[in-house]
């Protein structure tokens, strides 16, 4: 599902948007290095991309099924139990969104993290509501600098993932997922191979032709790093 190839064409229904979180990590990969923190870490599945020497996971616990095996440590959504500047790296993947307190979320990450530390951080944009009760915010990129800048941040790189054609697509099958994948089990792969596939290819072909749009894509991909700026939590 993270790492679509070619027969993510025809069985995944989210391969544009997984297409273009892993194409828009990878090269950030050599800024997550030393000891990281993953923060909602999930299964931890972009953890071979990185160059981190010590790699620990932390996350929520929830009803959401997560892979026990792939989780280090579990917090109460609030402080992290780690002393300060203790990481070299920090990510936080598809995460953000599914915060209620934003400042005391970046807050602990800064805290932890080392000075001139880098945090990746993945953020939705353009998506339907998700993993619900727990969907609280969408994210500009206006709206994510003013944020992570508030906390202690410079943004290095921003990358707006799927900046085009696609994004309409892949909203399409997203829409033709929550409606089908509650129905009955052989429904799933048939609407998936014979409806979805061929949208999503729709979607890449008609991409080739069309120009971008900096102003709808599907998420952010943030590398920021942290600064010795006083943080003014009054503005």
């Amino acid at each position: 599902m993270f790492e679509p190839k070619l027969l993510g064409l025809f069985i995944n229904p989210f391969y544009i948007a997984r297409k273009g979180l892993l194409k828009s990590i990878k090269p950030l990969g050599k800024y997550i290095s030393g000891k990281t923190l993953d923060v909602g870490c999930g299964t931890k599945p972009y953890e071979k991309y990185f160059s981190s020497s010590e790699y620990i996971g932390i996350d929520v616990k929830t009803t959401m099924h997560h892979s026990k095996n792939s989780i280090d440590v579990y917090y109460d959504g609030k402080a992290f139990p780690f002393k300060n500047e203790q990481f070299d790296s920090v990510l936080s993947n598809q995460v953000f969104e599914h915060v209620f307190n934003p400042d005391l979320f970046l807050s602990e990450i800064n805290r932890v993290l080392k000075s001139d530390g880098y945090l990746l951080i993945t953020v939705p944009f353009v998506w339907d509501e998700h993993e619900q009760p727990f969907d609280y915010a969408r994210y500009s990129s206006f709206g994510l600098k003013y944020i992570l800048n508030k906390n202690g941040f410079d943004i290095v790189t921003h990358i707006k993932t799927e900046n085009n054609i696609k994004t309409i697509f892949q909203l399409i099958n997203g829409y033709i997922y929550k409606k089908v994948y509650n129905k009955k089990y052989f429904i799933k792969p048939i609407s998936t191979l014979l409806i979805m596939a061929p949208i999503t290819i729709m979607g890449i072909i008609i991409n080739i032709i069309l120009p971008d749009n900096d102003d709808l894509y599907l998420d952010n991909v943030v590398l920021a790093k942290k600064t010795n700026k006083v943080i003014n939590r009054s503005l």
